[in-house]
């Protein structure tokens, strides 16, 4: 790592799924001007290729190969952010509970974890790197300027799921995706590798009665406090 990557602070947002991680973290790098780092995309997209490629989940040292040579490019734009692998557009594809469920074993992997670690810490740069993920401030920047713990009750991220499954056009039964949730928080944070925990020196922060602004707001606020960015 060069010393401006070493310089460059980091807002370090984990938690489990669905507790609006991914677009408070895609907002606050927006009102920032920082660079995004999705990790649980790059699980999701280990997932894919191996699905794509039926590899069995359980393959390790195939897994880890995959994930080494992900050929993945982000494409970032005011609303969204857009994933492409080995060429075509997996922007929808990795966002199933298909996928989801899968990534959630195959980041059980320690060989796959290893893999994915250094590409994940080359995403620091200036001015700035907001990480979204599970492990990123435990595992893959134990620095991070501010660490921040996401978290909302099981069935207040099953319900959002559910509504975001509807409103784009897909059936889901909401008692089924509770289970799932369930199911891969106790995965995530069973596991023996970079298992789902707050850092230490985490900051928890409950989502299940806060609207995207106002998290967006006290994240910001708070590294206004911390002289890492600028009142806006």
């Amino acid at each position: 790592m060069s010393d401006t990557q070493r310089e460059a602070p980091v807002l370090a947002i984990d938690g489990p799924g669905g507790a609006g991680k991914g677009t408070i973290s895609r907002l606050v790098a927006a009102r920032l001007g920082w660079h995004l780092l999705d990790s649980g995309a790059l699980y999701r997209l280990t997932a894919l290729a191996a699905v794509k490629h039926e590899l069995p989940l359980d393959d390790e040292p195939a897994l880890a190969r995959v994930a080494a040579d992900l050929d993945v490019v982000f494409v970032a734009d005011n609303t969204t952010t857009r994933v492409l692998l080995e060429g075509e557009d997996a922007t929808t594809a990795i966002r199933t509970e298909q996928v989801g469920d899968a990534a959630s074993r195959v980041a059980a992997l320690p060989a796959v974890r290893q893999a994915l670690l250094q590409r994940q810490r080359d995403f620091r740069q200036a001015p700035g790197l907001v990480a979204d993920g599970r492990d990123m401030g435990t595992v893959v920047f134990t620095d991070a300027s501010l660490k921040i713990f996401l978290t909302a009750s099981a069935e207040e991220r099953a319900r959002r799921r559910h509504l975001q499954l509807r409103e784009a056009g897909v059936d889901a039964s909401l008692s089924s995706l509770l289970k799932e949730i369930q199911a891969r928080d106790a995965r995530d944070m069973q596991r023996s590798v970079a298992p789902l925990k707050p850092a230490i020196d985490a900051i928890m922060l409950d989502t299940t009665r806060l609207t995207i602004p106002e998290v967006v707001d006290q994240l910001t606020e708070l590294l206004t406090e911390r002289g890492l960015a600028s009142a806006t």
